[in-house]
């Protein structure tokens, strides 16, 4: 109990510290690279990532993760209503940073087609296996988004899930970001879920702040709202109380995300 909240004062501090500074609280061992450098010290991120993370965290079986998904899952189809994206079965859509293409099959099940599905990842076993669980139809490969190869105005969505908190190097960040406003259709739009505050645990993720955001995306329509319990509480929560922690989820000094939607001019 007590290592729980050490770790749940942490992120606590590293919340508020963000909220009342208007800046993200940088990881002190993180160093800013570029290029190939930076491409491989996100794969060796992951790597370690993987190798740390017991098999259950994330497992629909285990409350907590459920009802994060759920929540996330609630907010973004409320998000596409409000913003009027909810005919999935005409759009087009590119995920960055794909992984093993949990929100692309979401999305089949909201109503995409897979034929209008495509994805990118840095890491080639996670394309793998998302090649066994994704439909033939859709199309994942392994890429750098900081150069897509597709063509300009091709997608109405573009989907960037917990991708961008592992980029350090803002001159790539900047090259995604552009890339995926290139290929977005006018009138389309970005939908972005991630961490707004570093994470005080893990060196090898950051966080990205309004300001930040805004200039990573310029000329398109930026809409943020935070959601998302910050994970150390939430696992205690959620396997405690389902009311409780919906509740502590809806109140906002407690969140670590934000949910977007980003709009490129019609």
């Amino acid at each position: 109990m007590k290592s729980l909240q050490r770790r749940s004062g942490r992120w606590i501090l590293a919340i508020q510290a963000s909220a009342e500074n208007g800046t993200v609280v940088k990881n002190q061992s993180s160093v800013t690279v570029s290029g190939p450098s930076e491409v491989n010290r996100i794969r060796e991120a992951y790597v370690r990532r993987d190798q740390k993370t017991s098999p259950g965290k994330y497992s629909m079986f285990n409350t907590a993760a459920l009802l994060k998904i759920q929540e996330v899952h609630f907010q973004m189809l409320k998000a596409l209503r409000r913003f009027h994206y909810d005919d999935l079965a005409n759009r087009k859509l590119l995920e960055v940073g794909c992984g093993h293409g949990h929100w692309l099959r979401q999305f089949i099940q909201w109503g995409a087609k897979p034929k209008n599905i495509f994805g990118v990842d840095l890491l080639p076993d996670r394309i793998e296996t998302g090649r066994k669980l994704l439909p033939s139809e859709v199309t994942i490969k392994c890429a750098d988004a900081s150069k897509l190869e597709f063509e300009d105005d091709s997608f109405d969505l573009v989907l960037e899930a917990v991708s961008f908190t592992s980029i350090f190097d803002m001159a790539m960040a900047k090259s995604i970001a552009s890339e995926m406003s290139r290929v977005l259709k006018p009138g389309g739009a970005i939908l972005w879920y991630d961490f707004w505050v570093s994470n005080p645990q893990n060196p090898d993720v950051r966080g990205w702040n309004r300001r930040e955001i805004e200039d990573l995306f310029p000329g398109l329509k930026i809409n943020l709202r935070r959601i998302t319990l910050a994970p150390p509480l939430g696992r205690v929560v959620g396997n405690i109380s389902v009311p409780l922690y919906r509740a502590l989820s809806a109140v906002k000094f407690l969140t670590t995300h934000y949910l977007g939607v980003f709009q490129k001019p019609a």
